[in-house]
C-alpha cells in the first residue's frame, strides 16, 4: 500500500508516524482551518454587518458569495502554478495574501471594500487549500499514514465548521463583526509557521518545467466561474428567466473551448489524459457525488424542518446535529475501513453511503425526524470517509510533479456539485410549489406540492448521485485490474 518516492528527490527522510510531522500537521490543519471556518464564523454577522453598512441584500449575497467564487475558479490555475514553481512556495505566500486581507477588515468602511476584501481572501484560499492536500500527500511515503495524516487535517476544519457559528454568536456580544475576520491573522501565522518549520523545501524534481497554458487558465477559470454562479441564478431568478438558461449555454461554450485549448496544446494547464486515468476519474466522481448529496441534503432538509414542519430555526440547527456529530467523530472509522478493505473498496462503499442516505430521507423522511436523522447520518458518514480516501486516491493516480492541481480537481468536483446541488433542489421545489415558499399560511395544496416537490427533488439528487457512483465504481474497477 505504499508509493516510494526515489531517495535522489528527498531533502530528508520522510516521517515515519504522525507524531514525528506534527509541525507540518499543525500547519496544514491550521490552512483547513480557515477554510472551514471562513464562511460559517461570518455568516452569523451578516444581520451586523448589513445595519452598520447599510448593505442590500445583493451586497450581503455578495459578501459571502464572492469568496466561493473566487476560491473555486482560481484553483486550478494555482494549483498547475503550485506544480511548477513549488507546493510550499505556493502555500506561503498564500498565507500572506490571507494575513493582509484579514488585516484589511479592520479598516473597511464601505460593503465595496468588504466585498473586495472577501475577494481576496478567495484568492488566498485557492493557494492553499490545493496545496494541503498535496502536501499532506507527499509527507509520507505510506498510503495509510497519508490517509490518517488527511484524516486529523480534515477533522480540525470540520471542528472549526460546527463550532464556528456559536462561537461567533458570543463573538458578537463582545465585539465587533470585524473580529470575526481578523481571527484569521493569528491561524495564517501559526499555519505558516508550521509549513516553514514542518515541511522540506521544495524539491526541483518533484516539480514540472512545462510553459504555464495562460490561455488554458483563463478558460478554465470562466468555465469554473460560471458553473458556480449560474445555479445561483436559477436559485434567485427561477428557470422561467432567461438568465440562467444564458449561464448554462456559457458555461457549455467555455467548458468545450478549454477541453479543446487542453487537447491540442503542447503543454497544457490540465492533462486530461491524467484525469482519465481510472484512479483519479473514480476519485472525482466519488467526491462529486458526495458534494451532491452533502449540500442537497443539507438544503432539503432545512426546508422540510422550518417550512414543512414548522420549526423553528433554533430547532432546525439542533435537527442538523447528527450531521455534525458525525462529521467530527467519523474520522475515527476511516483508518480501520482501509486497513481491512483497501482504498478502492473504502471509497465505494462509503459513497453508495450518501446515495443510500439521499434515498432514506426521499422515500422515508415524511414518516418522521428519526428517518431524516437516519439519512443525515448516513451522507455525512460518507461524505467524511470520500472526502479523505477518494482524495488519496486521486492523488496516488497522478504523477509526483502534478499532485497539487490533481487536489485542486478534487477541491473543484466538490465546489461545483456543491452548488448544483443546491440549485437542483431549489428549482424542481420552485416549479411545483405555487407562490412565494417564504410566505406564511400555506393552503392545503400548498402543503401538498412542497411536499411533492421536495420528493422530487430528492430523487433526482439520488439519480444524479448514484449515476456518478456508478461512473467511479466502473472506473475504478479500471484501476484495480491496472
Amino acid at each position: 500500500m505504499s508509493v516510494s518516492r526515489p531517495s535522489s528527490t528527498r531533502s530528508a527522510a520522510p516521517p515515519q508516524t504522525l507524531g514525528h510531522a506534527w509541525i507540518a500537521l499543525t500547519g496544514l490543519s491550521a490552512v483547513f482551518l480557515f477554510e472551514m471556518l471562513d464562511n460559517s464564523i461570518l455568516n452569523v454577522a451578516l444581520p451586523t454587518i448589513g445595519r452598520e453598512l447599510s448593505a442590500s441584500s445583493t451586497a450581503l449575497q455578495w459578501i459571502t458569495g464572492v469568496y466561493a467564487v473566487v476560491f473555486g475558479g482560481l484553483m486550478l490555475a494555482f494549483g498547475a502554478l503550485a506544480d511548477k514553481l513549488g507546493r510550499r512556495r505556493i502555500m506561503l505566500l498564500g498565507l500572506i495574501v490571507l494575513a493582509l486581507a484579514s488585516l484589511a477588515t479592520a479598516f473597511v468602511t464601505t460593503t465595496g471594500e468588504l466585498i473586495a476584501v472577501r475577494a481576496a481572501m478567495g484568492v488566498a484560499a485557492a493557494m492553499t487549500t490545493p496545496g494541503s492536500l498535496a502536501l499532506a500527500f507527499r509527507l509520507f511515503d505510506d498510503d495509510l499514514q497519508r490517509v490518517r495524516a488527511t484524516t486529523v487535517i480534515s477533522t480540525v476544519g470540520l471542528v472549526g465548521l460546527a463550532i464556528g457559528p456559536t462561537a461567533g454568536g458570543f463573538a458578537l456580544a463582545l465585539l465587533p463583526w470585524q473580529a470575526l475576520l481578523l481571527v484569521n491573522v493569528p491561524v495564517a501565522a501559526l499555519a505558516y509557521l508550521g509549513i516553514r518549520r514542518g515541511i522540506p523545501a521544495d524539491v526541483p524534481e518533484e516539480l514540472h518545467h512545462d510553459p504555464i497554458d495562460v490561455a488554458g487558465a483563463l478558460l478554465g477559470t470562466a468555465t469554473i466561474v460560471l458553473a458556480l454562479v449560474t445555479p445561483t441564478l436559477f436559485v434567485d431568478l427561477g428557470a422561467a428567466s432567461a438568465w440562467p438558461w444564458t449561464g448554462v449555454a456559457a458555461t457549455i461554450v467555455a467548458a468545450v473551448l478549454f477541453v479543446v485549448r487542453e487537447r491540442r496544446t503542447r503543454h497544457p494547464l490540465l492533462d486530461l489524459r491524467l484525469v482519465a486515468r481510472p484512479l483519479v476519474s473514480s476519485g472525482l466522481a466519488y467526491k462529486a457525488a458526495s458534494g451532491l448529496a452533502t449540500a442537497g441534503l443539507g438544503y432539503l432538509v432545512t426546508l422540510r424542518l422550518q417550512f414543512g414542519w414548522g420549526w423553528t430555526p433554533a430547532q432546525a440547527a439542533l435537527g442538523m446535529l447528527p450531521q455534525v456529530v458525525v462529521l467530527i467523530a467519523g474520522g475515527a472509522v476511516i483508518g480501520p475501513l482501509v486497513r481491512r478493505l483497501g482504498m478502492g473498496a473504502t471509497a465505494w462503499i462509503s459513497a453508495i453511503a450518501t446515495v443510500c442516505g439521499l434515498a432514506v430521507f426521499t422515500l422515508l423522511g415524511p414518516l418522521g425526524y428519526g428517518w431524516v436523522a437516519a439519512s443525515l447520518a448516513l451522507v455525512a458518514l460518507g461524505m467524511r470517509v470520500v472526502g479523505v480516501v477518494a482524495g488519496t486516491n486521486v492523488m496516488r493516480g497522478l504523477p509526483e510533479n502534478r499532485t497539487t492541481i490533481g487536489a485542486a480537481l478534487v477541491d473543484t468536483a466538490s465546489e461545483v456539485t456543491t452548488g448544483l446541488g443546491i440549485a437542483l433542489s431549489g428549482t424542481v421545489i420552485a416549479a411545483l410549489f405555487a407562490g412565494s415558499i417564504a410566505d406564511p399560511g400555506w393552503t392545503a395544496l400548498q402543503h401538498a406540492q412542497f411536499s411533492s416537490g421536495v420528493a422530487w427533488a430528492g430523487g433526482a439528487l439520488t439519480v444524479l448521485a448514484a449515476a456518478l457512483v456508478a461512473f467511479g465504481m466502473w472506473r475504478g474497477r479500471g484501476a484495480t485490474a491496472a
